[in-house]
Formats: C-alpha cells, structure tokens, sequence
C-alpha cells in the first residue's frame, strides 16, 4: 500500500508566478509539522514561485527527504490538455512509496477526479485551501481511491479557507 499526498501550495502574494505571502509561509511551515511522521519518502512541486517556495518550506520539516522539481506539476487548466493531465496522474498514482506533491488547485481536482472515475467535465467544482491535504491511497492491482480530501485540520481558522474564489468562502 501506498499513499499519494496532495497539497496545495500555501496563500499566494498575488496572480501569476509569484511567491507567498506571510500567511502562505505560516500555512507551509504547518503543513510541515502535520506530515511529519507521515512517513514522506519524496517530495514533487510545481516549478511556478508559490509551490518551489511551499516545498522548501515543507521540506525544512522534514530532513532528508528529498525534493524534485516537476514540471507536469505545473497550473494548467487540465480540460486544455487533458492528455497531459491523464499523463500527470499516471506518473504519481503508481509508486511503491508515500510521496507529496504540492501543486495548484486545478491538478489536485484532476488527481481527484480521476481517482473517482469521473468524466474529465467533473473537476471544475472541485476547490482545494491553500495547503489543504488530499489524500490518495493505492494497493498492488488496484485503482487508488480517496482517504481525505481538502484536509486543513492543522491549520488554526484564520488561516483557512484561503484560495477559494470570493463566492466560496466562508465567513
């Protein structure tokens, strides 16, 4: 058995490829805490400014584990390459160990939707927080289905809910 952790990156400075916020880097350094014991072997991040900045924060947490770039990891829209995101989905849903991969809302959707077996149209109403914990359990010869998604249990309330779009979040 095996698990696939999905996180998204931590709360953004803003659009576009840029870094995080002084929030983002607290809501990273307590995803750190909560994986560690998690029994983590490799850590996979998008290559865009926000989630290199989350893994190195993550990774601080947990020592000697190492960190990959991964570039299918990347913020795309999945229905604009739904070929490439089936490819990214195949690429980490199959490995003999636990790994974390720390990527944008659109690709722990597609993760998720795939897991479920849902028509490639189903993701769009799936939204993850920002560093909000998804995840995917495999065995040998089996398709890999959810445990937990958007999980932000260790993240204390004013630091969650963050990456929604403004008709989503709560009060």
């Amino acid at each position: 058995m095996s698990r696939l952790w999905l996180a998204r990156h931590g709360l953004a400075t803003g659009p576009g490829d840029v870094g995080l916020a002084e929030d983002g880097r607290r809501q990273a350094a307590l995803l750190g805490e909560r994986l560690v014991g998690a029994g983590i072997t490799r850590i996979n991040h998008s290559p865009l400014a926000r989630a290199v900045e989350t893994a190195a924060i993550v990774s601080a947490a947990l020592p000697g584990v190492p960190v990959e770039v991964a570039a299918e990891l990347d913020d795309i829209d999945p229905s604009d390459d739904p070929a490439a995101s089936d490819a990214m989905v195949a690429r980490f849903s199959d490995r003999p160990a636990d790994e974390l991969c720390i990527t944008h809302n659109f690709q722990v959707a597609w993760f998720l939707r795939a897991a479920l077996e849902a028509p490639a149209e189903r993701w769009v109403g799936l939204n993850s927080c920002n560093t909000g914990v998804t995840v995917l359990r495999s065995r040998p010869g089996k398709k890999p289905h959810p445990l937990v998604f958007n999980d932000v249990t260790h993240l204390p309330p004013e630091l969650r809910w963050t990456g929604f779009p403004p008709e989503l979040s709560l009060p």
